[in-house]
């Protein structure tokens, strides 16, 4: 047997190997782990620079941005034989402002391969209930409706030269439990069967998402900033809330 028809054999051996292990591979599901869930803003592709950078809605209008905060809660993860597991205290409050929010690690996770998962963007109604909190949920953070008893579940403040209001001020708050101006919806996405979320013990890895603070006016309806510019609850953030429901987050990636 020549040299060239050995070092082919070798390859075979050792990927039948590799791939055997691959196989016989035990997951231990009462061992936990981490992983972390990364958030990139940007406005419609571009990203997103508080203050300074003008941006053009769906609609033509010129707008910049000097506040975006938003909160996702209720994250579940699906495993590959359907099983949900519902990660306990949830919260997150993604402030543009500070790049610190942009990276939240989970940790205590059972072991598993999982292929989906879904979380509210706001705070879910029970939350709402309970008060001023703690944590994620202080109101000191800015996201919290005293007057309201409630939770502002998406806040984006910033200027059009199109905008009728006062200063030529964009002001949009969105937020409310109560049926017809519930502004909670849910975002969901499976990842690629052949790169599920790997969580092991000795592994940290990572998803990544872009959140799209141009979501807010386009989407069921482009909005004009002539005519909508400002909302804190009621009918106009519910047309928001859908407008944002579909495409406010996009799933990038995974790093195991």
């Amino acid at each position: 047997m020549n040299i060239k028809n050995i070092s082919i054999l070798l390859f075979t051996l050792l990927t039948l190997g590799f791939t055997s292990c691959k196989k016989d591979e035990v997951i231990n599901s009462k061992e936990k782990g981490s992983f972390t869930i990364e958030f990139e803003n940007e406005v419609n592709g571009t990203p997103l620079v508080l203050n300074t950078q003008n941006y053009i809605n769906a609609n033509g209008d010129s707008f910049n941005i000097s506040v975006f905060k938003y909160y996702v809660s209720n994250i579940k993860l699906t495993k590959t034989d359907g099983t949900i597991y519902s990660l306990p205290e949830s919260y997150i409050l993604v402030d543009a402002s500070k790049p610190s929010s942009f990276l939240n690690i989970f940790k205590d996770i059972p072991s598993g391969d999982y292929t989906k998962i879904s979380f509210i963007i706001g705070v879910d109604k029970e939350r709402n209930l309970a008060g001023a909190q703690t944590g994620a949920l202080d109101p000191a953070l800015g996201m919290f409706w005293t007057w309201n008893s409630g939770y502002i579940f998406v806040k984006l403040e910033g200027t059009s030269p199109q905008s009728t209001a006062t200063n030529k001020a964009l002001t949009f708050h969105i937020g409310g439990i109560v049926d017809p101006n519930n502004t909670i919806r849910t975002f969901s996405t499976d990842f690629s069967t052949g790169n599920p979320l790997r969580i092991r013990a000795d592994k940290s890895p990572q998803i990544h998402f872009t959140a799209n603070a141009g979501s807010l006016f386009t989407g069921k309806q482009n909005i004009s900033f002539a005519n909508l510019n400002f909302t804190m609850g009621g009918a106009n953030s519910v047309l928001i809330a859908d407008n944002y429901a579909v495409n406010l987050f996009e799933f990038e990636h995974i790093h195991n």
